[in-house]
């Protein structure tokens, strides 16, 4: 297994350089950190090999925090929750002022929780992504996540602040507004609601996937304030934004565009959008999910005297 230092690879090369040099190690060391050199060339293409490979590597030197990490990462690409957040453990445990070994085993025991592992809970994973943020309190992701275990532990304040660092910390990322938004709705706080909504719009691309989110939410902000008007640009711009629609989520739009004409009295717009919804979600396997929806697009059309087709 042991190969001359002039065949390594140019990082091997320097990763044994420091080993021997600074740290002193010895031909296990030395094997573990080409191994996972290899297995970092084999990731893409190959992730269970590259999975052996870490694991021998991290066999081989069990004291490496950088490799543990590395074979962390491997298995959250896997979706191994339970493997990864004992990985990252283990990782943070060899490197306890790291924020992301901390992140990382957080997020893992979220995962389990969502794919109901039993006896994962949203308790566990509270703990590492409170550390997370304590050792870099400008981790966002960190923040992100902890906002989404506090509310599913129905810490609604927390989860508010929590999502509000994050965005603090990364306001370019558009992604992380519609969930603080949602909240602030469900709790009945419409002006923050449209406030951060607005605000998360001004980092969206016009046809990115998160402009279609927040303009959706915009729209139902504004039919929340009873403000037709405002949520019918809103929808159109979602509509707009989602191009033909067919991604997971966004046939919703032809709906709400549907009905925000339909109150508009534009009854020729509402019926094109809403036969589209129909063609689209009602009569696919995404009926059911949405038969309040196909019940309410029949309902309106009918009383516009048009028949869904």
């Amino acid at each position: 297994m042991r190969k001359s230092l002039t065949a390594m690879n140019k990082s091997s090369y320097f990763a044994a350089l420091l080993c021997v040099t600074v740290v002193g190690c010895g031909r296990a060391d030395l094997e573990a950190i080409e191994l996972s050199n290899q297995a970092d060339k084999d990731k893409s293409a190959n992730l269970d090999a590259a999975i052996s490979k870490y694991e021998q590597a991290c066999q081989l030197d069990p004291k490496n925090f950088r490799i543990t990490y590395k074979l962390g990462q491997a298995y959250v690409q896997k979706e191994k929750w339970d493997a990864a957040a004992t990985t990252m453990a283990k990782a943070s445990k060899l490197a306890p002022t790291f924020a992301n070994f901390k992140l990382w085993q957080g997020i893992a025991l979220a995962r389990q929780v969502t794919k109901a592992v039993p006896g994962a809970t949203w308790a566990d994973a509270k703990a590492p992504l409170e550390e997370s943020v304590k050792l870099d309190p400008n981790l966002a992701e960190g923040h992100f996540e902890l906002a989404d275990v506090l509310l599913h532990l129905d810490d609604e304040a927390g989860a508010i602040a929590s999502y509000g660092r994050a965005i603090a910390a990364r306001p370019d990322k558009a992604e992380y507004y519609a969930p603080l938004a949602d909240l602030y709705k469900r709790l009945g706080f419409l002006d923050q609601a449209e406030a951060v909504l607005k605000e998360g719009l001004s980092f969206a691309k016009p046809e990115d996937k998160n402009t279609f989110v927040l303009q959706t939410h915009l729209g139902d902000t504004y039919d929340r304030k009873a403000q037709p008007g405002p949520a019918l640009v809103a929808y159109e711009a979602a509509r707009k934004s989602c191009g033909d629609c067919k991604e997971p989520g966004q046939g919703i739009a032809f709906f709400n565009l549907g009905v925000a004409y339909a109150h508009a009295g534009k009854k020729g717009e509402a019926v094109a959008q809403l036969q589209s919804f129909n063609r689209m979600i009602c009569k696919t396997g995404s009926g059911a999910r949405y038969a309040a929806q196909c019940s309410q697009a029949m309902q309106i059309t009918s009383g516009m005297g048009e028949t869904l087709k």
